[in-house]
């Protein structure tokens, strides 16, 4: 396999794993095994189990910033609450459905103390993202300064993953991504009426 199928093939048995056991079943042998590969070609790519975990995590938070972006665009629709709604969706649904995994996932990261690392670049995404769409005469959102990114970001986020940490049962439903889009559009919203704060402080 070439280097990129190699790795690609290690990460999807990874969360295969992660899947079926969680983090008890997670050792570098059984990814290696269900992944096709001999251990041997995993440490060539991976230099333990907690690297796996690290790669897998900034593979699906890529795949969901492609999705977030599309939602911050407007792009299937234009209104505030739609693109608000769709970035919302666009992050529960990450690791296409595999609660398991993706909490397994979240514990570790949290472990290992790289979710600071992992944040920075979604809310870099989010600011220049943001700054797009809210500039022009028909911007639909307002431009975030950074300190609005940050809480933007860590209450919409800090919410969602609660959820998957704390496997609450409503985790996918309409109910709860209601009410996730209801608090961002609310703070969207104030942040609209009263425009003064939405200027970038030094």
């Amino acid at each position: 396999m070439r280097a990129a199928e190699t790795v690609a093939a290690i990460l999807e048995g990874a969360a295969q794993i992660l899947e079926a056991g969680g983090l008890p079943a997670f050792t570098t042998n059984a990814v290696a095994e269900r992944a096709g590969v001999s251990i041997g070609t995993l440490y060539q790519y991976f230099t333990d189990k907690n690297a796996v975990l690290l790669a897998l995590a900034r593979q699906e938070m890529e795949v969901a910033l492609v999705e977030v972006g599309r939602a911050l665009r407007g792009e299937s629709d234009p209104s505030l609450e739609g693109r608000v709604r769709a970035m919302v969706r666009a992050v529960i649904n990450a690791f296409r459905g595999r609660q398991r995994a993706r909490k397994a996932v979240v514990q570790a990261i949290l472990a290992q103390g790289s979710g600071i690392e992992l944040m920075a670049p979604v809310a870099a995404f989010i600011a220049a993202v943001g700054a797009e769409v809210g500039s022009g005469p028909l911007a639909v959102l307002p431009a975030l300064s950074r300190e609005q990114v940050f809480v933007m970001s860590r209450a919409t986020l800090g919410a969602i993953r609660a959820a998957v940490l704390e496997e609450q049962p409503f985790l996918r439903s309409r109910s709860f991504e209601d009410e996730i889009v209801r608090l961002a559009v609310a703070y969207l919203g104030a942040i609209t009426v009263d425009p003064d704060r939405s200027r970038t402080r030094a």
